[in-house]
This record gives structure tokens, C-alpha cells and sequence, in this order.
């Protein structure tokens, strides 16, 4: 017994000292983690008075803090940002249903502004601006090494006047220069009509507060036509908006099943969304159209109904924006973009820089392509497709 017990106080000791040399080791690299931090922000420190005393010119501090915030969330991701007081105070929202500018959606990648896509009959959309076009210099001023918002806010100007923009196009060697007039943008977000007699045309180019309920009035209008024996769905050149709006619109054509989830850092902050019984349509045959401009909202309901295999998917992969962002105030009263969480298919694919890929890859002709005109080659070979 003697015997045992001393094994057992061995034991016991071994254990203390097993879990006090734990304890002591995370407290040694939390302060060996606190120290590298604060070495981190001295030599930061030690640099801005640098640059202050001896860079050739003068330097805006405040400007110069910004920008290393900026600079911190942009190496997060193409689409975390920084916005100061004044950017906060004057941004434009996405569900907002007119504004002043080119038209054109944006994102930061490798240090060059990159265009998600041209709002239709927008200034840019009308010049040719494109999808995946990367602007390298407005006006004469190079693009690269400036934030996203330094960027926009260059593109900004009176409504009437002209801006230059320079772009580099994938397959292209040379530059193009587009001359732009901004305007003011009206936003009008789902047109439609009745093409070869029996197909109903949907065209959807945001996701704002109201997109769902126009859908659904437009979808009811067709029923009312007894020709109308198909439905296209065209989300090109949609960068997205309001996931509410992509939820309600996935569900109108669905049965059942989930639409999306989301997922976040922390597991109780994860989402799914399910379809709730009935399809507007009643089960008719659906094709969804998208490019690379389809983007975010429009991948969510574009990789549903093909998760589903409930529409047929026609044109080009999509853009891959397939994260959260949260703006979140600041003490200062700017505030940051923040990516809070990632979508995920029904299938459990993620859509982060894959995008969604159609059933049928259908490339644009050339450079004098338009969306819904004698242009369109996807748009002719969907209808061509539903003929079959």
C-alpha cells in the first residue's frame, strides 16, 4: 500500500509540474508574442519620424496613417478597406438607385484597380469597358501603389466633365484609353421581355431592396402569357448587392434544399439558408446567364439553381467574389471594410476566386459584343439551345 501511494504522490507531482511547465511556456510566448508586437509598432514609429524629418517633401501624418491602415486591411484581401471620416460620410452604397460616375464596379488586386463590371448603359459600359479590365492610369496618374479608395476618389469629379482612363485587357499586348463623360447613374435593376414568342427574358443587373419583388412581378406577367413556354435569367454584369435579395430570388425557382451557407472565424456565427416549397415557375425549363462581371449575389443564385440542376448554365466562369464584408464604424467616425465570412454552394464548394463555371462555356465574339443586342452571341445560343 505504502508502495502505491508513493507512486500515486509521484504521479500526482509529475502532473503539477507537467502542467505548471505548460502554463509557464504559453506565458513565455504570449510575452515573446506582446514583445515582437511592440518592436513592431517602435520601429513603425521609428519610421514615420523618418520619413517626416528627412523625406524630400512634407508629409500629411494623418494622410500617412491612413494609408498603413489601409495598407494593413488590403493585404488582407482585395476587399477589406480602410474609409476615412469623408469617405465614410460620402459612400455611395450599392443598393442606392442613382448616382454620379462612370459606372462601374470595383476591386483591388496586386496593387491595380480591377473592374468587376460596367453597369449597363453606364458611361464606362458604353465606351467598352469590361469585365476584368485593369485601369493602370486615370487621367495621367498611375494607378499602382494607390488604395482603392485613392483611386475611386480620382475617378470622382462634376457630372459632364471627361476623364481618361488607361486599361490593360487579358489577351491584349497594347493598352486601351477610354475617354469617359461621368453622369448621373440611374440604376434600374431588372428588365425584361418576350424573345421568339415563348421564352420570357429576365435581365437582372443588381441585388438591391427591391430586386425580388420586381422578379416576381415580371415572372407573373409572363404567366399570364400563354406562349411563354421558357424563362432565361441573365445575371452578366451583375456584381451583386444584398444577400437577402439572392436568398428570396434562389427560393422563387427552388423546391427545397439549401441555397447557401455561410461560414466565419467563429462556428456559432455560421449560416445556412434553405428553400422553402414552390416554384414560380412550376418546374419550366430555366437557363441562367453569366460572365465574369456575375459577381457575389449573382454566383450565389447562378450556383444554387446549377447545384440544384434546376436552370442549365450558359457563358463565361464568374468573377469569384465569394465573401462577406461588414463595415464597421470607427471611434473616429470612418469606419473598415471587413471581410466577415465566406459562401459556400449547396454542394460545399467555396466560390472565393473560383467562381461559378456554366454548363456550356460560351466565350464573347469579339469586342464589339453587347449585352441583349445583334452582339450577343450567348444570349443567341441560349435561345438556340431552348429551340433544340
Amino acid at each position: 500500500m505504502v508502495r502505491t501511494n508513493t507512486k500515486r504522490k509521484s504521479d500526482y507531482m509529475n502532473k503539477n509540474l507537467l502542467i505548471f511547465s505548460l502554463i509557464s511556456l504559453c506565458i513565455f510566448q504570449i510575452k515573446e508574442v506582446k514583445s515582437d508586437i511592440y518592436e513592431k509598432i517602435d520601429t513603425f514609429s521609428e519610421v514615420l519620424e523618418k520619413i517626416n524629418n528627412d523625406y524630400v517633401e512634407e508629409v500629411n501624418q494623418s494622410d500617412a496613417m491612413d494609408a498603413a491602415i489601409n495598407g494593413v486591411l488590403q493585404s488582407l484581401d482585395p476587399y477589406s478597406a480602410y474609409m476615412s471620416p469623408d469617405a465614410f460620410k460620402n459612400m455611395a452604397t450599392e443598393t442606392s438607385g442613382e448616382f454620379g460616375g462612370l459606372g462601374i464596379e470595383v476591386s483591388m488586386e496586386a496593387g491595380v484597380v480591377k473592374v468587376i463590371s460596367p453597369i449597363d448603359n453606364s458611361p464606362a459600359y458604353k465606351v467598352g469597358v469590361k469585365a476584368g479590365d485593369y485601369i493602370i492610369k486615370i487621367n495621367d496618374i498611375q494607378v499602382q501603389g494607390k488604395s482603392l479608395s485613392e483611386a475611386v476618389d480620382l475617378m470622382r469629379g462634376p457630372v459632364g466633365s471627361n476623364i481618361e482612363i488607361t486599361v490593360r485587357r487579358i489577351g491584349l499586348k497594347k493598352s486601351l484609353k477610354f475617354i469617359i463623360t461621368r453622369q448621373i447613374i440611374e440604376v434600374t435593376s431588372v428588365k425584361s421581355e418576350v424573345k421568339e414568342d415563348n421564352v420570357g427574358y429576365i435581365r437582372l443587373t443588381s441585388f438591391n431592396e427591391n430586386s425580388s419583388d420586381q422578379i416576381k412581378k415580371k415572372v407573373n406577367e409572363f404567366k399570364k402569357n400563354n406562349k411563354i413556354k421558357y424563362y432565361i435569367l441573365d445575371l452578366r454584369n451583375n456584381p451583386g448587392g444584398l444577400l437577402s435579395q439572392a436568398i428570396k430570388i434562389s427560393d422563387y425557382f427552388l423546391e427545397n434544399g439549401e441555397i447557401v451557407s455561410t461560414k466565419s472565424r467563429k462556428n456559432y456565427e455560421n449560416k445556412k439558408w434553405f428553400a422553402k416549397s414552390g416554384d414560380i415557375l412550376n418546374g419550366s425549363t430555366m437557363i441562367v446567364l453569366i460572365n465574369y462581371g456575375s459577381a457575389s449575389a449573382s454566383e450565389i443564385v447562378a450556383g444554387a439553381l446549377k447545384d440544384h440542376k434546376r436552370a442549365i448554365l450558359i457563358g463565361e466562369r464568374s468573377y469569384g467574389k465569394g465573401s462577406v464584408q461588414s463595415i464597421i464604424p470607427l471611434k473616429n467616425n470612418g469606419a473598415i471594410r471587413l471581410t466577415v465570412s465566406k459562401y459556400y454552394l449547396p454542394s460545399g464548394d467555396s466560390i472565393s476566386e473560383v467562381g461559378v463555371v456554366p454548363d456550356f462555356e460560351i466565350e464573347e465574339e469579339n469586342d464589339e459584343f453587347r449585352i441583349n443586342t445583334e452582339t450577343d452571341n450567348q444570349l443567341k445560343f441560349a435561345l438556340k439551345l431552348l429551340k433544340s
